[in-house]
């Protein structure tokens, strides 16, 4: 019996390592985010009743194709991540999965969700789909060791999730409508001062990984801190076009401003002091700013 319970106890073991391998190689909470805005995309859409089966569909190939998207990326950063502390842990590197199931795995799942898209909500949708793989794989990951600017070009894909949202509620009519390009245009600025933030903090390790990053090149933080304050500024435009649209009301609109002048003295702390400590306080701001805008978004959708 005690050899028994040992065997069980050494299987449990391993069967939580695997998952936790996986929940690593598939970025899980990237992909829960992706998910939370595709989702909010969705019901911002929908006119009447909402179509639960279509949902659950939208987002069971939006988070294959997201967990794909995720796998490749480390495949291609492998020997990057290695050289940073805040990344040798990840499944490649550490040696828990080979570099070829990872990008076979990656590669498999990004395919089966864009045509799972195509097929069980709409085209339109699965292209937004492919859109974002490529333009996250095979854009922003290598433009990541050539220019600065691959802050801004990768947060394209991170941005369209609501969009294909919008579009997958739309069934058989999906349109790309201003509404639609709206939740873009938050989701756009909204990442710019959250990975300026990010890359403030690790600004080292992403020299020592010979990323092109611009916390790197800027020594001061000076141009940083510039940035992280006219995203916000603009996010904080970008926050009032719901409202404008007529997708949510005066409540959405006075609580997407309070959030967005206390992210704006995040940022503007962040320019003034240019620490790390104040870096984090943006990361967190921006952490807190996202699911509030979105929950006012949901609460206050207009009939």
């Amino acid at each position: 019996m005690k050899g028994e319970g040992q065997a069980l106890a050494m299987r449990e073991t391993g069967l939580r390592f695997r998952l936790v391998v996986l929940a690593e190689l598939v970025k899980l909470r990237l992909t829960l985010l992706v998910l939370l805005t595709m989702g909010v995309g969705f019901y911002l859409a929908t006119k009447g009743q909402l179509e639960g089966v279509l949902l659950l569909q939208a987002l069971f190939g939006t988070a294959l194709v997201a967990a794909g998207a995720a796998a490749l990326n480390q495949y291609l950063e492998k020997d990057h991540d290695a050289r940073m502390p805040r990344t040798a842990g990840r499944p490649i590197p550490a040696g828990h999965i080979r570099p070829e199931m990872a990008l076979l795995f990656g590669g498999a799942m990004a395919v089966i969700g864009l045509v799972y898209l195509a097929w069980a909500v709409n085209p339109l949708t699965s292209v937004l789909g492919a859109v974002t793989l490529v333009s996250y794989v095979l854009v922003y990951t290598p433009l990541k060791r050539v220019t600065t600017w691959n802050t801004a070009i990768g947060a394209v894909p991170g941005a369209l999730p609501p969009l294909m949202g919008w579009t997958a509620a739309g069934g058989a009519q999906a349109a790309i409508t201003m509404e639609g390009l709206a939740l873009v245009a938050i989701l756009l600025f909204w990442q710019l001062p959250h990975f300026l933030a990010i890359s403030w903090i690790y600004k080292g390790e992403y020299a020592r990984a010979n990323f092109v990053m611009l916390a790197v090149e800027d020594k001061a933080g000076v141009r940083t801190g510039r940035h992280a304050v006219g995203h916000v500024l603009v996010l904080l435009l970008a926050s009032a076009l719901p409202f404008a649209l007529g997708m949510a009301g005066v409540f959405y609109l006075v609580g997407a401003m309070a959030l967005g002048v206390y992210f704006l003295i995040q940022a503007l702390r962040f320019a003034r002091k240019r620490t790390v400590d104040e870096a984090r306080c943006l990361f967190y701001g921006s952490i807190l700013y996202l699911p509030l805008l979105l929950g006012l978004m949901v609460l206050d959708k207009a009939s």
